[in-house]
């Protein structure tokens, strides 16, 4: 039997030519080094180019996505007081839980496809894509309780009988949304991989403007009530798949598209466990300032405390699209370079990503705080909620700062495929510091809503963020560059087991 010294031996030596070619056919050797001729400034606006064709793309896709929902929210509020809770308890609570599940499992594509294209195994990326859907599409038939028992599970939480009962209705109407997210999630992640961003914005655009149509029909002229204002969301949605997918499929991505493949079949249980990794990762992230409403929620003399916070999470929501926009482009230009067998690439994608957008994050930092009496009046007249939204602006201002940085580091973790490390780091940073200090702050020291909310950033998102950051300066961009070789390798051939 040979010794465990002359196996590991044997692997060293069988990995050798496989990492030499790669990296010299695949990598110019321009990109792989610094061109000394080349000014910083060119290769600043070079990378810039990149980014923004990604990130300009990405941020309106999903701002039309995120005012589909509260399109959706507005015309149900016409209906009535009651039609309105039940739209939005079915929005942002069941829809809510969800979507953040679903969105971060699909975020697996973006480390798998950025880096096959960089690698150029471009039919790979069909492949993973039709992974990705029959992965997610199981996970929607497992999450479809949510959606079917939302009434009674409502009751459990305390909501009234009719509220319970109408947004149970509204939620099974919401099914067929649910659904569309295991196909229209990876779709998107598969153009945005191979920079097919600009069919993302403009199929966007047109599901927005048939939702706003579609949504005046249903409840003003068809007068179909609340019913007919969840349907609209599915049409929406919908629109979305079909028009990415037509784009796809009809010549739109002739080499990364060549038809449905057995080959979708194999390595699911691989796949399974990547996309757990990066549901988990997103979901932390996307459930942890839910618990800060909650918690808010059960302060004495409450109500102006959350209608003041509505606020700043509301400007805070709009404004995030731009960090998400940079999480997404990031992703994609750090797996490409990585999959391309090019370190240094991907290390300078990294430093103008997080540099142009904490510019950003101190441009609107820089607006909140001037304009921290003023902001508030766009969603409210009450005194004594503007002053409270006035005092919190400054929390607001520091919570966006650090979201100009956090989501491009947790963007760099997804195109270097660290999904699962960083789940790990946001279950501590956020669940095991950030709560209980937000806890500590708000009741223990009778700071309230102020407390809560900062105990909850600088316990938890700041040190989220110090820890990627580190990560980050600290790694080893040319070792990323051979582990994503070597996993591509693997995800090509998965039952040939490579280390």
């Amino acid at each position: 039997m040979p010794s465990k010294e002359s196996s590991s031996s044997r692997l060293r030596d069988a990995k050798v030519p496989l990492l030499e070619p790669h990296f010299s056919a695949v990598a110019p050797k321009s990109e792989q080094h610094d061109d000394p001729d080349e000014t910083l400034a060119r290769r600043v606006w070079a990378e810039s180019k990149k980014l923004w064709h990604i990130v300009g793309p990405a941020i309106f896709s999903r701002v039309a996505s995120y005012s589909m929902l509260v399109i959706t929210q507005a015309f149900a509020g016409h209906l009535g007081d009651l039609e309105l809770a039940a739209i939005s308890i079915s929005n942002n609570v069941i829809v809510g839980f969800d979507f953040g599940l679903m969105l971060g499992m699909a975020s697996a594509l973006e480390t798998l496809c950025g880096q096959a294209y960089g690698a150029k195994k471009y039919y790979m990326l069909g492949v993973y894509m039709q992974r990705s859907w029959i992965v997610l599409f199981v996970c929607c038939v497992f999450l479809l309780p949510i959606y079917l028992f939302a009434t009674p599970a409502l009751k459990l939480l305390g909501q009234t009988e009719e509220l319970s009962e109408l947004s149970g209705t509204v939620a099974k109407w919401m099914i067929p949304l649910h659904f569309s997210f295991a196909f229209q999630f990876p779709l998107q992640r598969f153009l945005q991989s191979q920079l097919k961003t600009g069919a993302i914005a403009w199929v966007s655009l047109v599901a927005l403007i048939v939702h706003v149509f579609v949504s005046w029909l249903f409840v003003y002229q068809l007068q179909f009530g609340v019913i007919g204002t969840a349907a609209t969301i599915n049409i929406s949605w919908w629109i979305l798949v079909f028009g990415l997918f037509g784009y796809t499929a009809c010549g739109g991505c002739p080499e990364t598209w060549t038809g449905f493949s057995i080959e979708a079949l194999s390595g699911l249980w691989e796949f399974v466990k990547l996309s757990a990794a990066s549901g988990v990762m997103l979901c932390l992230e996307n459930w942890y300032y839910r618990v800060l409403i909650l918690m808010t929620g059960n302060l004495q003399n409450a109500e102006i405390a959350v209608d003041a916070l509505s606020i700043c999470m509301t400007i805070n929501g709009w404004e995030l699209m731009i960090p998400l926009g940079f999480f997404a482009a990031t992703g994609v230009r750090v797996a490409n370079e990585l999959g391309a067998g090019n370190g240094k690439g991907a290390k300078f994608a990294t430093k103008v990503s997080v540099g142009t957008s904490v510019v950003i994050g101190i441009m609107f930092w820089t607006l909140i705080m001037i304009f921290h009496n003023q902001f508030g009046f766009i969603f409210s007249s009450s005194k004594a909620v503007l002053d409270e939204v006035s005092k919190l602006s400054l929390l607001l201002a520091f919570t966006i700062l650090l979201n100009s940085v956090q989501p491009v580091l947790s963007g760099v973790a997804v195109g270097s495929g660290w999904q699962s490390y960083v789940a790990y780091i946001n279950l501590a940073c956020y669940y095991l510091i950030g709560i209980p200090l937000g806890f500590l702050m708000g009741w223990a020291f009778h700071l309230g809503v102020m407390g809560i909310w900062a105990g909850m950033i600088f316990g938890g998102t700041a040190t989220q963020t110090l820890i990627l950051a580190l990560i980050t300066i600290r790694c080893d961009w040319d070792k990323e560059a051979e582990k994503a070789y070597l996993h591509l390798q693997k995800w090509e051939n998965p039952k040939h087991e490579v280390a």
